[in-house]
């Protein structure tokens, strides 16, 4: 069996998490932020965090390129830029 080595620049979670009228909002946004920052600490890989926490589906829409922009696209192009930032650095920091 042959072993496939994948490399990955950088995660991004994109999603929403909308208020109810029970306690679970709370636990399940903080726990994506928890979950996604050890992703990022464990594989040392920028995770971008697109995860909406919003009152309403219609909240979430206007953030998901609606009129309050696209926060998806926000969290793509803050990883991404990461990834390219860590790999200038590993790359000006290579031994010759």
């Amino acid at each position: 069996m042959r072993k496939v080595m994948v490399v990955i620049g950088a995660l991004v979670a994109l999603g929403a998490v909308i208020r109810g009228e029970t306690p679970h909002f709370e636990y399940v946004a903080g726990a994506a932020a928890t979950g996604l920052t050890d992703v990022s600490r464990l594989h040392a890989i920028p995770v971008g965090f697109g995860v909406l926490t919003v009152d309403t589906l219609q909240q979430a829409m206007e953030r998901a390129g609606g009129s309050a922009g696209n926060k998806g696209h926000e969290a793509a192009a803050a990883a991404l830029g990461a990834a390219d930032a860590i790999a200038q650095l590993r790359a000006s920091h290579a031994p010759d």
